[in-house]
């Protein structure tokens, strides 16, 4: 075990005053659980502990203004110390002191963190659908709810299989799947990961994320099942986009913030994220309308088109024509913070021999990020 220096340890405490009203003296914030785990610890007066160190730069992310303050600070501390979170640490290394080596990983990542940048692109990776996936910015960082896009995907694959399968007692063959604005790869290789048979070819107009894509591919060794593509689908032919010949799905979270609501964004998206991966437009479709327009050039019969987190579809039939079979808006489950009735996923199908684009709904209200 390795212990802090005394004139360590003073300058950890010595940041503190500048922010909070705290010092050394004082019980650090800690859970009940933590707090009896501390009481049995036996460090020697002058050593600092991982809830130590949690406790102290909450309290320094919260002086801040910092979202997440607590969140924040744990998943710092895990990750110097080896793991995904706090929760996961165990009795002998929430008990055993850091090193001045930890202590120093764990100010330089807070220190990005009281800048505001999003935690993702402060550890430099984060966990999506059990992958662990490289993060940087300018690269749009995955979401939560986009995890319920690649459940969709996902079931309605398998119902498709089983009902091939039943019908004509034949081998299924493999699903192409088209992802425009890949951005991390976290929704391509979450697809490739879930369904072994399929193949990807994932598109994106940014180097920095055509880049990020291939590291994650790479990562995770899915590189004989991928195509990745640094494309611009609103320039060009529709041909680039169809080095397997037609695809059986079209998936993708695009744009969908309207433009006049884009300066309301944190500061953490404003600052390191490229807004290009927000913002929708004057009428938050601008990347929307271009996928359904080329979507029938690119779907065999009665392929379909999946996208993610535009808020505010109305649920109702648009009532221009429409080319596709069916339209089926699938509400989230309301959180704290969301408006009922909101719905976060598109999905379409085409009907056999119609190739005239689909005429999109039209959000009614701005969605909040």
């Amino acid at each position: 075990m390795r212990c802090l220096s005394s004139s360590l340890f003073r300058r950890f405490w010595g940041l503190l005053p500048q922010y909070v009203s705290v010092g050394p003296s004082q019980s650090p914030n800690l859970s009940p659980k933590q707090s009896s785990l501390r009481q049995s610890c036996s460090a020697r007066p002058g050593l600092v502990t991982a809830p130590d160190v949690v406790s102290f730069w909450q309290k320094v992310f919260e002086k801040n203004g910092i979202p997440e303050a607590r969140e924040s600070s744990e998943y710092i501390v895990s990750f110097v110390l080896g793991a995904k979170t706090f929760q996961s640490l165990g009795s002998e290394k929430l008990c055993t002191p850091l090193t001045a080596v930890q202590q120093e990983q764990i100010q330089q990542l807070s220190c990005k963190r009281l800048e505001r940048m999003p935690v993702q692109y402060v550890l430099g990776e984060w966990d999506f659908q059990d992958l662990n996936l490289k993060m940087r910015p300018p690269v749009f960082i995955p979401r939560p709810e986009t995890e319920d896009l690649i459940s969709l995907v996902v079931e309605e694959e398998s119902w498709k299989c089983k009902a091939k399968n039943s019908a004509f007692l034949v081998a299924v063959p493999s699903p192409v799947i088209l992802e425009i604005g890949c951005g991390s790869g976290a929704i391509a290789l979450s697809l490739l990961c879930k369904i072994p048979q399929s193949r990807v070819l994932a598109v994106d107009k940014e180097e920095a994320a055509v880049d990020l894509t291939r590291e994650n591919v790479h990562r995770l060794q899915l590189q004989d099942r991928i195509h990745i593509l640094h494309h611009n689908v609103s320039y060009g032919s529709a041909k680039h986009l169809l080095p397997w010949g037609p695809v059986d799905f079209i998936v993708s979270n695009p744009p969908y913030v309207f433009h006049e609501d884009m300066a309301s964004l944190d500061a953490e998206i404003l600052r390191y994220e490229d807004l290009d991966a927000l913002d929708g437009g004057d009428d938050g479709m601008r990347v929307i309308k271009i996928i359904l327009t080329l979507a029938p050039s690119l779907l065999k019969d009665s392929g379909g088109v999946k996208r993610a987190a535009v808020v505010g579809w109305p649920r109702q039939s648009h009532p221009g024509p429409v080319n596709f079979t069916r339209e089926k808006m699938i509400p989230s489950p309301c959180s704290d913070g969301e408006e009922p009735g909101k719905d976060d996923f598109l999905q379409t199908q085409q009907s056999k021999g119609q190739k005239q684009p689909l005429q999109p709904l039209h959000p009614h209200s701005p969605s909040a990020y």
